[in-house]
């Protein structure tokens, strides 16, 4: 068995959820949302985002986790503020020794619901099948929760390709 930990960052919100692997099996540990007061200054809502996650890490002992890239939108500023959280979001579990890996948005849906164009509503349709009885915080946690899955896809597809075992 592994434990994932998955992460959507935001400087407002960062969604994370936690699953444990075994097989093909996938199990709902925990979620919830780190959320930052807007009238702080950016490095206090980085710091408490910092302070939050290494907190989680140590609680829950995730083996690996995931982060979800960055998209680019016309906002530079939201743009820029988004990647100083996604920095942290990487950072700190780099920091205690948990392996980290990266995945874009369309990868993530196209793991969880089958198409890159799926809705938020979609994801955590599909999210709720694969994790039956998971009770989600909000869409970000939910989204968070995607990410760790698809990051499970990814490593089991790995692992066979690795062992030599032939996929269907």
């Amino acid at each position: 068995m592994v434990r994932l930990l998955g992460i959507d960052p935001g400087l407002r919100f960062t969604g994370w959820g936690v699953i444990d692997v075994e097989g093909n099996r996938l199990r709902h540990v925990e979620n919830g949302i780190i959320a930052t007061n807007s009238a702080d200054s950016v490095p206090d809502r980085l710091k408490v985002l910092h302070d939050n996650l290494l907190m989680l890490i140590n609680r829950l002992e995730p083996a690996e986790a995931a982060v979800e890239e960055t998209y680019v939108n016309r906002n530079g500023s939201a743009t820029l503020k988004l990647g100083y959280a996604r920095g942290v979001a990487l950072l700190v579990p780099a920091l205690v020794g948990v392996s980290v890996a990266e995945y874009g948005a369309l990868s993530v849906k196209k793991s969880v619901v089958g198409t890159g164009s799926a809705d938020k509503k979609q994801v955590e349709m599909m999210v709720r099948r694969l994790l039956p009885g998971a009770e989600i915080v909000r869409a970000d946690a939910s989204d968070a929760l995607a990410v760790a899955i698809c990051h499970a896809h990814h490593r089991a597809s790995a692992r066979h390709i690795a062992a030599g075992v032939r996929m269907a």
